[in-house]
């Protein structure tokens, strides 16, 4: 990790720290949506905040990484908040649709193969939380359970636990025969 330039002037010192972390919490947000649009849109929320808050931030107390996801952490428990209070309106994809562009083609992925969605979605809240830390946050398993308030062993677990269960959800026979691999 590189240290954080405090020696320089905010903006640029916090450029700094946008450029070297920009994938791990757009990586995170994306492991956890599943929808490019929303982790877009998330990343976007997670360093505007950061940046008004940059004068507060403490190198002291936590890597820019770390303090970076537990802002995107904090935006997607609003996020999910938000979602499961706002009723879906009718009339919101309506508007959506006159105004798409038919000829757009495909909506573009996360670069996840529709197995390995599956699967993700097949994990609970938490196992996908962990997940997404590791592998989209790229965490260390330290960082996750400081993050988390859980003990490394526990955060060890739920890695390899949701690791087996993605790989037997991925390698599934059944799914290999219905073509969804």
């Amino acid at each position: 990790m590189r240290a954080v330039g405090r020696s320089k002037p905010p903006t640029e010192a916090f450029v700094d720290v946008y450029d070297e972390h920009i994938w791990d919490v757009y990586g995170f947000l994306a492991y956890r949506l599943g929808s490019r649009p929303d982790a877009e849109d998330l990343t976007q929320q997670t360093f505007e905040r950061a940046l008004r808050a940059w004068a507060r931030f403490d190198p002291a107390k936590a890597s820019p990484k770390t303090w970076l996801l537990a802002i995107a952490r904090n935006l997607l428990i609003d996020h999910h908040r938000y979602s499961a209070v706002r009723p879906e309106d009718p009339a919101d994809d309506e508007v959506l649709e006159a105004h798409s562009d038919h000829n757009a083609g495909p909506a573009p992925d996360l670069g996840l193969s529709p197995a390995l969605a599956s699967g993700l979605a097949a994990l609970s809240d938490r196992d996908r939380e962990v997940v997404g830390l590791r592998y989209g946050g790229d965490l260390t398993g330290p960082e996750i359970a400081d993050e988390l308030g859980l003990t490394l062993a526990n955060v060890q677990q739920i890695l390899s636990r949701s690791l087996r269960r993605l790989r037997e959800h991925v390698g599934s026979p059944e799914r290999a025969r219905s073509g969804s691999v």
